[in-house]
């Protein structure tokens, strides 16, 4: 007969003939799929789940949690911890709840000291060269996420959200899963607007985020032992723009419904999905919307038409650009002035302004180029711009007149004169910033840390459409994907154990 054993956790059956366990649920994740599961992918099972591995023995290729010693042979196991990991999780470069209220949530700025490693590498004119590699996910146009997702060990996903396509990274197996719908799940595809989910901060097993779809809000979890999803819904409707939180409010916009005659309204709740509230919100466009930035008390999102903000507890306020004023949203984002106003880089037709956002009577402030960057971390050209956002560049050396830097992500910390981060250097580029950030191919390239010391971490040749490269942190390395490149490219952020 079959054994039958009860971990707190979970219920494994041990088979008489071959003394195999088989796992038959754990709390959490629903249906459990083992008869087709591959052996090279128990490792990674045992970690999450933090069950038993064999270091000497063959009598069976996992045990259940707690085992310290094989009941057939004797010898001893592996045996791994089942507490859930505390090491901080990435969601994004605009999804740092780390951050203090001060800088703009929503940008890519991230808290994690990035540069206090980076820039211990060889300054430039060194050109350095990646560490290590990750493949490309097989659906590579995705965003990517790494926590512990209630599990005992940190792990990555890449959401291709144009397709709908949830891929998990195995590291033990060196393998993309590409993870099924249960019956019933809902399809992830998000295209009308940028795209932006709420992590979940202190999650369940096996609990990921809310995710924007077509079709609503919904609560994703995955199972990664089946290889599967599964969706909850929070909110059943059409969505017009990606979900933002501000403090202890969510709120997003939806697509019109039947009996509103077609308006797009605001939905928002507390985090805890009571005190439920609609706006409606006349002549709002449909798509094109940027993910929202948080920033003093309220949401804003950004449009080619204008820009809403909206305050918890209060209507939101839509504000057309003035007339002949095209916002450049491709340049980075919103910035701050020295008085905490935040400010948006746009065109007239005849030069480039910032103008403020969030004001009634907005100022402006015009310009001498354009300035590609967000929050404090600007550039003119390949020079940084200390000061105000309009201020004139620092030039420290003249030779990087006829470059162009491109921000990608800020690193903030409390304890620098002046911002630091990651950054694409374009050389030998002297055209308009708006041809480099579209489809034009750009000879040469370095991949940069700007901080106390410039580093170059690596170098491209021939790179297209620039905005598509994504930075994120996963394992103690930052990494930086293109949908074009085979590989992830990563640079170590601790040593080696």
């Amino acid at each position: 007969m079959n054994h039958r054993w009860e971990t707190p956790a979970s219920v494994w059956q041990e088979d008489e003939r071959s003394g195999e366990f088989a796992l038959l649920a754990t709390e959490g994740l629903g249906r459990i799929d083992w008869r087709d599961h591959a052996r090279g992918r128990l490792p990674d099972v045992a970690h999450l789940l933090g069950a038993s591995l064999p270091v000497a023995c063959d009598c069976a290729p996992i045990f259940p949690e707690g085992f310290a010693f094989c009941p057939h042979c004797g010898r001893s196991l592996l045996r791994l911890p089942g507490t859930p990991a505390r090491q901080p999780g990435w969601w994004g470069p605009g999804m740092d709840a780390q951050l203090p209220r001060h800088v703009p949530h929503g940008l890519p700025v991230t808290s994690l000291a990035l540069g206090d490693s980076l820039e211990e590498r060889p300054a430039a004119p060194h050109v350095g060269r990646p560490d290590l590699a990750l493949p490309a996910p097989p659906n590579a146009q995705c965003v990517f996420a790494a926590s512990h997702y209630g599990f005992p060990e940190q792990r990555l996903l890449a959401l291709a959200h144009t397709r709908g396509v949830l891929q998990y990274w195995d590291p033990l197996a060196g393998l993309w899963h590409v993870m099924t719908p249960d019956d019933g799940a809902a399809s992830l595809a998000f295209t009308a607007s940028a795209y932006a989910w709420l992590p979940v901060l202190e999650p369940r097993r096996g609990e990921v985020a809310i995710v924007p779809t077509s079709s609503g809000l919904q609560r994703l979890w995955i199972n990664p032992v089946s290889e599967t999803y599964r969706t909850e819904p929070v909110l059943e409707a059409p969505l017009v723009a990606a979900p933002g939180a501000m403090r202890r409010h969510i709120a997003c916009l939806i697509g019109p419904a039947a009996d509103m005659n077609g308006t797009v309204r605001l939905w928002s709740a507390r985090s805890d999905l009571l005190e439920i509230e609609e706006y409606a919100c006349p002549d709002l466009p449909r798509a094109g919307w940027s993910r929202p930035i948080g920033y003093d008390g309220r949401l804003f999102w950004l449009h080619q038409q204008g820009q809403l903000a909206w305050r918890p507890g209060a209507p939101p306020l839509f504000t057309p650009w003035p007339p002949g004023w095209q916002p450049r949203l491709d340049f980075g984002g919103p910035t701050q002035s020295r008085d905490g106003r935040l400010w948006q880089i746009g065109h007239d037709g005849q030069g480039y302004s910032f103008l403020e956002l969030g004001a009634d009577r907005p100022e402006s402030a015009p310009i001498d180029g354009a300035r590609l960057g967000f929050a404090n971390f600007l550039f003119r050209r390949g020079h940084p711009v200390l000061d105000e956002p309009w201020s004139g560049e620092h030039v420290e050396d003249p030779n990087q007149d006829d470059t162009l830097v491109l921000p990608l992500l800020r690193g903030f910390n409390n304890n620098r004169s002046q911002p630091s981060g990651l950054v694409l250097r374009f050389h030998k580029y002297t055209g308009r910033a708006e041809d480099a950030l579209e489809a034009r191919v750009l000879p040469r390239t370095t991949v940069e840390w700007i901080g106390r010391r410039n580093v170059i971490l690596d170098e491209v040749v021939r790179l297209s459409r620039p905005l598509d490269c994504l930075p994120f942190v996963y394992a103690g390395c930052l990494w930086l994907h293109h949908p074009d490149w085979n590989q992830i490219r990563g640079w170590r952020l601790e040593e080696p154990a």
